[in-house]
C-alpha cells in the first residue's frame, strides 16, 4: 500500500497477513520496500513465529526482487504469485488493506514515519488482540490462533 506525510512525501506499507487466523504477523513502514528489505521482514519473522510453506502474493517489484524468491527457496517457501489485475485472489490481505486504509491511513495527517509506524503498531494490536472476527467464531485472530496451538498439542511426545 502507499499514502504521502502530512507534508508530501510518500510511504510505503508492506502488510504480511496470516490467511488461518486472520493475524496481521507485520506492517513495515518506510518510503522504499526492496526485496532485500522482504528478506529482513521475513527473517524476523522466522526468529518470532516460524516461516510459512507458502505466501500469496501479487506481482510487485519487491516480490519479484534479485533476493527475495531466491531466499524464499532457499528457505522451502512456494510462492504463490496471483495474476495480474485479480486481487479477489488475494482476498484476506485486500479486506485487510481496506480497514488498514479507512481505520488508519485516511485517519490521520502523519508528519513522520515514525508516527506513521507508532499509530500502525497500536492499531496492529487492537487488530490482532481485541477485534473479534465473525469468520473465527467470534475470536480474536490471537484467541484463535491460540486455541488451534492448544488443539494440535502432540502428546505423544
Amino acid at each position: 500500500m502507499s499514502d504521502a506525510l502530512y507534508r508530501g512525501p510518500r510511504f510505503r506499507t508492506f502488510n504480511v497477513l496470516d490467511d488461518f487466523n486472520r493475524e496481521v504477523l507485520a506492517i513495515e513502514v518506510d518510503t522504499s520496500l526492496t526485496s532485500t528489505r522482504l528478506v529482513r521482514v521475513f527473517e524476523q519473522l522466522a526468529a518470532e513465529r516460524g516461516l510459512p510453506d507458502m505466501l500469496r502474493t501479487d506481482n510487485g517489484p519487491e516480490f519479484l526482487g534479485a533476493e527475495f524468491p531466491p531466499w524464499c527457496e532457499d528457505h522451502g517457501i512456494l510462492i504463490d504469485y496471483i495474476e495480474p489485475g485479480k486481487p479477489n485472489q488475494n482476498a484476506y490481505v485486500e479486506r485487510f488493506n481496506r480497514f488498514y486504509r479507512t481505520e488508519v491511513l485516511d485517519v490521520y495527517l502523519f508528519s513522520s514515519l515514525d508516527e506513521v509506524r507508532e499509530i500502525t503498531w497500536r492499531w496492529m494490536l487492537e487488530y490482532n488482540e481485541e477485534r473479534r472476527h465473525d469468520g473465527l467464531g467470534k475470536m480474536t485472530p490471537a484467541e484463535f490462533y491460540q486455541n488451534a496451538r492448544l488443539s494440535t498439542f502432540d502428546w505423544s511426545t
